[in-house]
């Protein structure tokens, strides 16, 4: 049996909802070896992050390096990176392994509305990552950061995309969950050359702490198994909506996604249909 492996350069989110743990729970759901090297430690739970404790650069390469050296990995996927140092370093080493299914989630806020990126690291980001990725998946807000521009519609969406794109990415996934679509919810794919849209029903519910860490974990997963970018975005597009839709109510705040839905989903169809 051929083990598929995954790697996720993130930082640890206590509350379990986002982060690495959430990326792994994702890995471990869609039926690929999860890896992990940590960026930062933050004190979350579902009313906002507390605090955040980075690991130095070296430290993140080095874990990195461990895997790389030893068992490898078929996909990996970036999220909180925290500082230019240790997105330079991650870029460096991903480089000198040769690893090309790379996905950045450019997590820069969390949904209480705490920096989880430091300003300077925008450019480091802009610069030495984005040229590295596959796929990129920023939500609205992020995606005018990085493409230094308002977006109010979905043809701005389809601007920024561009503009991502001439960055360096060789597919740009705009994200709707920000977006006034209505009842619908319109994650928005750009490869260079056509745009293809995902459309499910908009879910009305507070509980969508990490579904930015979900949506691009289950990408990398499904890359990990050599599925083609645009089937590897409608799986993640149709694991998040489970996630929403079987909500686990959890805390005070914001509540993490149901990271098994999509499986539980799947079984109750097969079940139906026997």
């Amino acid at each position: 049996m051929t083990v598929r492996k995954a790697l996720t350069i993130a930082g640890s989110d206590s509350g379990g909802g986002a982060g690495i743990q959430a990326d792994l729970k994702t890995f471990q759901e869609l039926g690929v070896y999860g890896m992990s090297a940590l960026t930062a430690v933050t004190v979350q739970n579902t009313l906002g992050v507390h605090g955040v404790y980075p690991m130095t650069a070296a430290a993140v390469k080095e874990q990195i390096a461990a895997i790389g050296e030893d068992m490898g990995t078929d996909a990996l996927k970036t999220g909180m990176l925290f500082s230019g140092e240790i997105i330079q370093s991650v870029a460096e080493t991903i480089q000198a392994f040769g690893w090309k299914k790379v996905v950045i989630d450019p997590v820069m806020i969390a949904k209480g509305g705490a920096s989880l990126l430091q300003e300077e690291a925008v450019r480091a980001m802009k610069q030495s990552l984005l040229p590295l990725a596959m796929v990129i998946t920023p939500n609205i807000p992020e995606a005018e950061v990085l493409a230094d521009m308002t977006i109010q519609s979905l043809d701005d969406r389809k601007r920024a995309a561009k503009k991502l794109y001439e960055l360096g990415a060789q597919h740009v996934v705009i994200k709707g969950g920000h977006a006034n679509d209505g009842e619908k919810l319109i994650d928005l794919l750009y490869d260079g050359e056509e745009f293809s849209l995902f459309e499910s029903v908009r879910l009305s519910t507070k509980n969508t702490h990490g579904t930015g860490c979900t949506f691009a974990a289950a990408i990398t997963a499904e890359l990990a198994k050599d599925q083609p970018v645009k089937q590897a975005v409608g799986v993640a597009a149709e694991y998040v909506h489970a996630a929403i839709e079987m909500d686990l109510n959890i805390g005070k705040g914001h509540g993490p996604t149901n990271h098994w839905a999509f499986k539980r989903k799947e079984e109750l169809t097969d079940a139906a249909n026997k």
